[in-house]
């Protein structure tokens, strides 16, 4: 079997799942060229607990953890089956790196998981599993985290990081096509040192990229990059997925980690308008 890439995906704000715009098609032509998956592990910064925990449900629900959006957003459902055996296998390679991971039986999935997956996987037909982002993690400790998950890529299980290349909701404006300059230039900072293979400049970003703190006031939904990164096998090849920005301020570009799969020409020209970063 061979190696599977790891991925980014930026899931944006809950409304991506009914308006896919150019990330949704890019995610829905990557996940139509990459070899399929035996399971999908996702870490989102919407489950964050004191030691890592991964699901073990069978038929894990589709969590709507978000309110004030339009009544459709909790009618949707993503009603993929769990990964039992996938999941214990993350348990038994953290434990291993002396993580005292344990699971958890009842969760199911939060919107970092499943919105980003309608548009990678619609047919729900991808067993998932979640992995949670400890609270404690700084960008050397995520990037290790996804060290310590890597060899998931060799059996089969596409690792994802779910967050959101720039995320101020402080400055979110619902439906806003002006793209802000300082997120366009954050997004193009952090996707030279990817295209790069530069992870070391990827876990300085924080610290050293433009507009840093104003991209992220908080540094949750900037992890689940530097685990995809930390759990890939090798820092290039390295694709970009693009997504533009949008809600003002929220850039939707995601990455591939160790293959140069991408989407296709066609379905970026067919994609709604977007702001492009």
């Amino acid at each position: 079997m061979h190696t599977l890439p790891t991925l980014f995906v930026s899931h944006g704000a809950p409304t991506f799942a009914l308006e896919p715009g150019l990330a949704g098609a890019g995610l829905a032509a990557l996940g139509r060229r990459l070899p399929r998956p035996a399971a999908v592990l996702v870490v989102s910064p919407h489950w964050m607990t004191r030691q890592p925990q991964a699901t073990l449900s069978l038929r894990p629900e589709t969590i709507h953890d978000f309110g004030g959006f339009d009544p459709a957003l909790y009618r949707l459902r993503y009603p993929a089956p769990g990964a039992h055996l996938a999941a214990r296998r993350a348990l038994e390679l953290l434990q291993a790196a002396g993580l005292p991971a344990t699971a958890d039986a009842e969760r199911g999935l939060d919107h970092g998981a499943w919105v980003p997956l309608m548009h990678l996987y619609p047919q729900a037909d991808v067993p998932v599993f979640q992995v949670s982002l400890p609270v404690w993690l700084d960008a050397d400790g995520a990037y290790d985290y996804g060290r310590a998950l890597a060899p998931l890529a060799d059996e089969g299980v596409l690792i994802v990081g779910s967050g959101s290349l720039t995320h101020n909701l402080y400055e979110f404006r619902l439906g806003d096509p002006h793209a802000e300059a300082y997120a366009a230039e954050f997004a193009h900072w952090v996707r030279d040192a990817v295209q790069a293979g530069d992870h070391e400049r990827l876990r300085r970003a924080l610290a050293s990229a433009p507009h840093a703190r104003r991209a992220h006031p908080t540094a949750e939904h900037y992890l689940p990059l530097l685990v995809a990164a930390g759990a890939a096998a090798q820092a290039l090849p390295a694709s970009l997925v693009e997504g533009g920005i949008v809600h003002g301020v929220l850039s939707m570009d995601s990455f591939v980690f160790g293959s140069d799969l991408a989407p296709d020409a066609d379905a970026a020209a067919n994609a709604p308008s977007s702001n492009r970063a």
